[in-house]
């Protein structure tokens, strides 16, 4: 298990003190694949080096089965770094070694003996599926075969935990779907801790189990991915999760009573709820924006409705629509009327 506590880290620049993370908490279960998302600036790789101990907390620590790494010497820390592996966006070859000599290389800092390590580096390249390439160098292969290198060379020293810094941003949607499901094979075959970091919700909903949002170093939202995606409370994750609401602010008119209904699995998204309540209650909603996606074999999506009439009227469709199994309904969404002044 990976907690961290009150984490936070600040760097001194030349217009002052920038502080990266604040006060981050985080409690991360072995055997999860654990997303961290956040836009640009958010804080996700300086996060991700702290975990590691590439970067030194200012404040806070980071405890591993128990373990406060802050105050490891600098061998023990040597020891943890080979528990805590990661891959990168870039992939981090060596372009004048070849893809065995590339995942033979953590073996052989760990005075693994040559023939031992050869033989664990051809399983790992098995593993991701390029037991041919062995003797190939990296420019000859294309970027997704990179990073499958890339992964067996982090998988060389049996690590507990892999860290992913925006892994798969370099790649393909086709290639990046192949890297996911080869990372989340491996997590279902070995057990080992994932933490991704990403600034994608495509991602995180395709292999995580749980998810951070993280917004100017700080965590605005925290817990299962369904959860999040069925009902985002903050505005950041609300943004990552359908950028579409924001988009649609602005091509928004009628009289601002306005609801967002969230949809939590497949049999909700699927039901002709408008319809439904427009014979029930007699209200025919309009529909401003919506967007839909599946989680698993669930599917997870929103509709932000304009309800006509007054409050009455938003009251009863408040009360129809809560009724609903698995759709939850918020009523702070209020867009301005078309040709009102506010912003």
């Amino acid at each position: 298990m990976i907690e961290l506590k009150n984490l936070s880290k600040s760097f001194m620049t030349s217009d002052g003190q920038v502080d990266a993370l604040r006060h981050v908490n985080l409690t991360i279960q072995d055997g999860d694949i654990y997303g961290i998302i956040g836009m640009s600036g958010a804080g996700k790789s300086t996060l991700v080096r702290c975990i590691n101990m590439l970067e030194r907390p200012t404040e806070g620590n980071v405890i591993m089965d128990g373990r406060d790494l802050g105050t490891l010497a600098k061998g023990e820390l040597r020891d943890m770094r080979r528990q805590v592996t990661m891959i990168f966006q870039g992939f981090n070859l060596l372009m004048q070694k070849t893809c065995l000599q590339n995942v033979c290389l953590p073996l052989k800092w760990a005075k693994v003996p040559k023939k031992e390590a050869e033989e664990r580096a051809r399983e790992l390249l098995r593993t991701v599926e390029l037991p041919d390439k062995a003797n190939a160098y990296p420019a000859q292969l294309s970027g997704g075969q990179q990073q499958r290198v890339a992964i067996a060379r982090a998988l060389a020293t049996n690590p507990r935990v892999l860290l992913c810094d925006e892994a798969t941003s370099a790649l393909d949607p086709k290639t990046t779907h192949q890297i996911l499901e080869l990372i989340r094979d491996i997590n279902r075959k070995t057990g080992i801790t994932v933490i991704v970091i990403t600034h994608q919700m495509s991602v995180v909903q395709e292999i995580c189990n749980r998810v951070a949002i993280l917004e100017n170093g700080t965590v605005v939202e925290e817990g299962e991915v369904s959860a999040v995606f069925s009902n985002p409370r903050a505005e950041a994750t609300r943004n990552l999760v359908y950028p579409e609401m924001a988009e649609a602010r602005e091509h928004i008119g009628g009289n601002g009573q306005t609801v967002r209904v969230i949809f939590n699995g497949a049999e909700a998204a699927r039901t002709p709820l408008l319809a439904q309540m427009a014979m029930d209650e007699h209200i025919a909603a309009s529909i401003l924006a919506a967007s839909t996606r599946s989680v698993g074999d669930k599917a997870y999506g929103y509709m932000n409705l304009e309800i006509p009439g007054g409050p009455d009227e938003l009251a009863r469709a408040v009360k129809y629509l809560r009724k609903v199994k698995d759709v939850a309904v918020q009523v702070d969404v209020e867009y301005p009327a078309k040709g009102s002044d506010e912003e």
